[in-house]
């Protein structure tokens, strides 16, 4: 599989003050319209370089608003499946023949309640599922605040999912794509002991993690923790995080994005600033790890408590 992850920042301009954002409410269309329309741009030109799937960065459609609190950009939050973005994300991929993990500001229809998740579209175009963010932070690190709580809940594990659903697990789904079987865990998820071996254990062979994240702490483990992971449970792992600044904030976040195997880091195959592409041998996971280790069949669950 060639497999692709944007490395991006909200290209909405002009944004006004943190003093005068309640004047964007009346640009939150523009706003959702031209960062769907950069990564569409993105998707064709990776498409163009022969990658089979793509996953946007968390909360493609706009900024990474959870550095303040401000009511107005829960206005953001569109129908995941029949919204704006899904139905451009849907022609994309049916277009471009390509899968594409679009993360969403979700507002669910039926409660009101608002997530942060990822659409998962085959490369027909038609929906496999939702993966709703399972770990919301809210805290503060030597940078800046992250107060996401503010804006949306914890996965309920009810996001809906078609039939091309394997896990049987409701929080972490896996899904059965054109290319390979897909798990999503969104940036803060990816700390948490069993999240990628849930996806793991239900046949997951791409993880992708798409995170909005900084500070010198998870800039210092951004590579270890999927490194690891990825040996543990003998998947490939995709992280894509921003990289720069946005106005009116102004925060850093750092970028370097990749992809990384059970045996190491995955060549950037592209010379784009806005994108990573790599080439993911899916079949080399069923074969012999070149360590000796054969971690799944030499687990002993039944020691790890008490």
């Amino acid at each position: 599989m060639r497999a692709a992850l944007t490395q991006t920042a909200n290209v909405y301009r002009p944004m006004p003050s943190l003093e005068r954002l309640e004047e964007i409410k009346e640009h939150l269309e523009e706003v959702r319209a031209q960062n769907v329309a950069h990564h569409l741009e993105l998707a064709r030109a990776a498409r163009g370089l022969g990658a089979e799937l793509i996953c946007f960065g968390e909360l493609f459609a706009g900024p990474y608003f959870a550095l303040t609190q401000h009511p107005v950009w829960r206005g953001l939050a569109e129908d995941p499946l029949e919204g704006p973005s899904a139905r451009e994300v849907r022609a994309a991929a049916r277009a471009l023949g390509m899968v594409i993990v679009a993360p969403l500001y979700e507002l669910c229809a039926k409660t009101g309640k608002r997530f942060n998740t990822a659409l998962v579209v085959d490369a027909d175009g038609e929906p496999l599922g939702l993966f709703r963010k399972a770990h919301v932070p809210n805290g503060e690190n030597e940078q800046g605040l992250f107060s996401e709580g503010f804006y949306y809940e914890r996965s309920d594990g009810l996001g809906w999912q078609s039939e091309r659903q394997l896990s049987s697990n409701p929080h972490f789904p896996v899904y059965q794509t054109a290319v390979g079987r897909i798990g999503v865990a969104i940036c803060y998820d990816r700390h948490f002991e069993g999240v990628v071996s849930a996806l793991a254990r239900n046949g997951a062979q791409l993880v992708v993690s798409p995170a909005v994240t900084f500070g010198a702490k998870s800039e210092r483990m951004w590579e270890l923790e999927f490194a690891v992971d990825a040996c543990r449970q003998r998947v490939f792992i995709g992280g894509s995080n921003r990289v720069g600044s946005e106005p009116p904030w102004d925060q850093p976040f750092f970028g370097r994005s990749h992809f990384v195997g059970p045996d190491g880091r995955a060549e950037n195959l592209c010379s784009h600033p806005e994108l990573v592409i790599a080439d993911l041998d899916l079949d080399s996971l069923a074969g012999r790890d070149p360590s000796g280790w054969a971690l799944a069949r030499d687990r002993r669950p039944e020691t790890y408590s008490g």
